[in-house]
């Protein structure tokens, strides 16, 4: 992750699955293994005034909406044995006080049926989600701490999705396929991935993983009902100025495939007028027999000029949806996660690092230009156009899960099982292996971050004078240091040879800066393993603990072709996890493993353990207990005082229309903006700030499009930082399958009154023609 480096102050050539023929057809199935349900709810959060969490800069804060985020769940059980859940959120990250509050939730619910043994709860890490959700300080002091709302509607959504897949529970079978993903990312500290022995590199033919998983979920009765894969690349396309909340990469190959499988059944695509085949859309299955004539159409769209805004109902933005809309009642709708893996060192930025004032290429060691790591950027393949990045890259993965989820034809069987254990990782005594056979014993240290981790990533730079790849430090700097904390000798020698900036293990008031006992876990489901690692763990890592698993696994195996993923960023975090060779170099990613330079050594030793356990059907010691830090939380964040709109206006007019007898064609922007109120007031959750409505016949508007459509956002705004007044502007990018016809946009929202009442209204811009 770019985390932290501010601190200081459908295809070209489309395989379609064969397996889904016409509606009314079934898949040919062997026997179902296990029961299966996936479940998916909203997650997107406060829209307005909330810093995002991921690059921590404190300029950036939410201002829209590029898309919603969501939790997507899968449970899979034994109909007379064990179960596991995994969920997989539009967030940066797990956190470890969501999780707690979610197990609670969970146990008040089921009982014992759902633990933290049992339940993986991992994030994307998706740079462009509203922050403050996390308990720890370092991570939430450019939300001006804890944000209740980014808190709760975390730990309701990933509660109803869990409840929707238990619900969902039928018989069922699992497939597995994996391939090589090429064009998604690349590594952004090459040369800390060159300090690992070149033996070892020697046996990699990328710098990079390039292997995607993918599981696919087929319904005894339904068919398929979701997929869920993992592959290792940054949530970074979207850069560290953006304000709309996205989804990132994965988020829109998440949402892409799911409007794929619903929109077209899989039975058929769509071309733009090149011929190449896109992502489908849903207007044309809705809409028939729209006028032909141009004339007719504009005399309808002049007809439908924009109305005052008027008062609403809240249920209102959730009936416009547009996909709640599409969805059979007897049916699980289609749920699909791009998971994250190890991608510690991956950044989707594939064109590579140029400095911003020569076009030249970085510094190959340092990623500065001119000693200045503030002018180094990573560019994606749409660069300039961030948002054309995130569709490539987002497009990319979802492209091959269609490939995956079309050949998937082995089939996952065998017992469902899983161990977990908590363990401090500031005192971990770990044996490392010398060479002539000998052992050692070191141990892991109290987190501390070092001075590269300040200067960012090529995919979000710091600031001052801070650079990857410092072993030494700068006397101005620790000077600040000390007036937080000073570490002492033993800790400086424990972290060598990181230089330490920020002793956060160390460091307790308010309440910890830091964790230090950390969750791992591993869900075995038949031939698979899901290693939850609370962390991002770097391309090299990542294989040292996947190969050390599978070694121990493959012992207790009987010829099973056994297939180990990573899940990075899992039900806790503690930034990142290098060899010990990256270790050394301290660019930014060694700079922010906290636990000293044996922390992979840790983790492969802890996670062997685990291994033992499973195959030798013995439990494990569950460990310390993780703090509940909740009660202690301080929140500087200013509540909405009221909205206002401007005398004799209302809230929902139309301040900027749309011209009157105005026609689009495909590829051009529509906008309106409308007096509007602070999204804090109603997260609009599972509903839409934003819709496209197209006419069909006379009178009757259908949702086209709404605020979880690349195409369209939700930009929001206040003349002044303090003003009561707001606008929200709506961009429609009118998609290039859009069907001609007569279309209006309209806004959703709620008010805040002086007196702290809730007041929805929707407003509506004219009728306008795409030809």
């Amino acid at each position: 992750m770019a985390f932290l480096g501010r601190y200081l102050l459908i295809t070209s050539i489309f395989v379609v699955p064969d397996c889904i023929a016409s509606e009314g057809s079934k898949e040919v199935l062997s026997d179902p293994n296990y029961l299966i349900g996936l479940g998916s709810y909203d997650i997107t959060g406060p829209a307005a005034d909330v810093n995002m969490m991921g690059y921590a800069n404190t300029e950036q804060i939410a201002s829209g909406i590029h898309f919603r985020l969501r939790a997507r769940s899968f449970i899979i059980a034994e109909p007379q044995g064990k179960r596991v859940v995994f969920v997989n959120l539009d967030a940066c990250m797990a956190s470890q006080i969501v999780a707690i509050k979610v197990l609670e939730r969970l146990k008040a619910r089921y009982g014992d049926l759902y633990t933290e043994k049992n339940v993986a709860i991992s994030g994307i890490h998706t740079h462009a989600g509203p922050g403050g959700y996390l308990q720890y300080v370092v991570y939430i002091v450019t939300s001006l701490g804890f944000v209740r709302q980014s808190f709760d509607v975390l730990v309701d959504g990933i509660e109803k999705s869990i409840i929707q897949a238990h619900e969902n529970l039928r018989p069922g079978s699992i497939f597995i396929n994996k391939g090589e993903l090429l064009d998604a990312g690349v590594n952004r500290s090459p040369s800390a991935y060159l300090n690992n022995p070149a033996e070892e590199r020697s046996r990699y033919k990328y710098e990079v993983d390039k292997e995607i998983t993918l599981l696919k979920f087929v319904d005894n009765q339904w068919g398929p009902v979701g997929s869920f894969n993992w592959f290792a690349t940054h949530g970074t396309s979207m850069s560290r100025t953006n304000s709309l909340i996205s989804g990132d990469n994965k988020g829109a190959a998440a949402r892409f495939m799911e409007d794929w499988f619903e929109q077209s059944g899989v039975r058929k695509m769509y071309s733009d007028e090149s011929g190449q085949k896109r992502i489908p859309r849903r207007v044309s299955d809705i809409i028939s027999n729209q006028p032909n004539n141009h004339h007719e159409l504009l005399e309808l769209a002049a007809s439908f000029q924009s109305p005052p805004g008027k008062p609403a109902t809240r249920t209102l933005s959730v009936a416009r949806r547009v996909r709640g809309a599409l969805r059979q009642a007897d049916k699980p709708a289609f749920v699909s996660a791009f998971c994250q893996s190890n991608c510690g060192d991956v950044s989707p930025n594939v064109l590579g690092a140029f400095c911003i004032d020569t076009g030249l290429p970085c510094d190959f060691n340092h990623s500065t230009c001119g000693g200045k790591n503030e002018l180094c950027y990573g560019r994606g393949p749409g660069y300039p156009d961030e948002f054309e990045s995130t569709r490539i890259i987002g497009e990319r993965q979802f492209k091959k899960a269609v490939d995956l989820f079309g050949k998937a034809s082995e089939t996952l069987k065998g017992k469902i099982d899983y161990r977990h254990a908590y363990i401090d990782f500031s005192q971990l005594e770990v044996k490392i292996s010398k060479q002539g056979g000998d052992a050692k014993v070191v141990k892991t240290c109290p987190a501390a971050m070092g001075f590269g981790f300040a200067a960012g990533t090529t995919d979000g730079p710091g600031a001052f004078d801070f650079k990857q790849g410092d072993d030494k430090g700068n006397p101005f700097w620790k000077l600040v240091r000390n007036v937080l904390k000073t570490p002492d000798k033993k800790q400086v020698d424990c972290q060598h040879p990181k230089p330490i900036l920020l002793d956060t293990g160390e460091m307790k008031q308010p309440y910890d800066w830091a964790p230090s006992i950390l969750p791992i876990q591993i869900l075995r489901i038949g031939q698979l393993a899901i290693l939850s690692v609370p962390g991002e763990f770097t391309t090299m890592a990542g294989r040292r603990l996947r190969d050390a698993v599978k070694t121990v696994l493959s012992s207790g195996s009987k010829g099973e072709n056994l297939h180990v993923v990573i899940a990075g960023l899992t039900n806790s975090y503690s930034q990142y996890v290098t060899t010990f060779e990256e270790y050394e170099v301290q660019r930014y990613e060694g700079a922010s493993t906290l636990y000293g330079p044996h922390t992979l050594s840790a983790y492969i030793q802890e996670f062997k353990k685990l291994a033992g356990a499973l195959i030798t059907n013995q439990p494990v010691e569950p460990g310390p207990q993780p703090p509940d830090l909740l009660d202690k939380q301080i929140s500087l964040l200013m509540p909405v005082m009221m909205d206002s709109t401007p005398r004799r206006a209302n809230f929902g007019d139309v301040i900027s229309d749309v011209l009157q007898n105005s026609t689009f064609k495909r590829g051009e922007i529509v906008t309106a903006v409308f007096w509007s109120a602070c999204p804090r007031n109603d997260l609009m959750t599972e509903g839409t700030f934003a819709l496209v409505e197209i006419l069909e016949g006379k009178d009757d508007w259908v949702p086209a499009y709404d605020d979880d459509d690349f195409c369209l956002r939700f930009i929001w705004s206040r003349p002044a930082k303090l003003s009561a007044r707001s606008k929200a502007t709506i961009e429609w990018r009118i998609p290039n399958s859009a069907t001609p016809g007569v279309y209006r946009i309209r806004h959703f929202g709620a008010s805040k009154s002086l007196f702290g009442s809730i007041r929805h209204f929707t407003g509506s811009s004219s009728a306008f023609v795409v030809a």
